[in-house]
């Protein structure tokens, strides 16, 4: 007797990360209307996002530098690449060739997965938190951030880590306006400071 053939499975459809459908659906009416963009192409956009981890003394031990980096693989969701001293620095003890940290740049829907993460569940577990620096922008409308400690992210397991370091989160942002970048990531809930109001200091 024949066996009967199994019928194919469905695709998974594809779902949209829940940031990048807001920016869409919320953020960019809202910044067209706010600062009177007519054109769609120049509403600021989130491009990528690059994650730095320096080794400090780590770089002195292999193992601990290859454990920081799968830290910051777990964290990202992508491989994390190690970056080398093309120098040799006699005041720091640093060799040519040696481990100086991790970096990791993200893209597409993985950026997204991970600013959701970020602004979700890491950033509310800073101790003492008040708020993300509203003046870390470049200028050119890219923000730039830092955290002490890679404990805070829900993937890293406490009881296996084998050294606290911290890392810089750098976002880069289209358009080129500083004004208009603060209003993207405060539309997708990025906790930036308000910046005080003109002829008032900061508390």
């Amino acid at each position: 007797m024949a066996k009967k053939e199994k019928a194919p499975a469905a695709p998974r459809q594809k779902v949209e990360p829940r940031l990048r459908a807001k920016y869409h659906k919320e953020v960019v009416p809202a910044l067209r209307e706010k600062f009177g963009i007519d054109n769609m192409m120049a509403v600021p956009r989130l491009k990528k996002i690059t994650l730095n981890m320096g080794f400090g003394q780590a770089s002195k031990n292999k193992s601990l530098a290859e454990a920081l980096t799968k830290d910051l693989t777990e964290i990202a969701g992508q491989k994390a690449l190690i970056r080398h001293s093309k120098l040799a620095v006699a005041t720091w003890k640093l060799r040519e060739g040696d481990p100086v940290g991790a970096k990791v740049t993200l893209r597409g829907d993985r950026m997204w997965l991970f600013l959701e993460k970020l602004v979700s569940i890491a950033v509310p577990r800073i101790r003492d938190f008040q708020g993300l620096n509203p003046r870390s922008f470049d200028g050119r409308g890219n923000y730039n951030m830092g955290l002490s400690e890679q404990t805070i992210f829900p993937d890293i397991e406490l009881d296996k880590v084998k050294e606290v370091q911290g890392m810089d989160i750098a976002f880069s942002i289209s358009g080129g306006n500083d004004e208009w970048s603060r209003e993207l990531l405060l539309g997708l809930g990025v906790p930036l400071k308000r910046l005080p109001a003109k002829g008032k200091q900061a508390s």
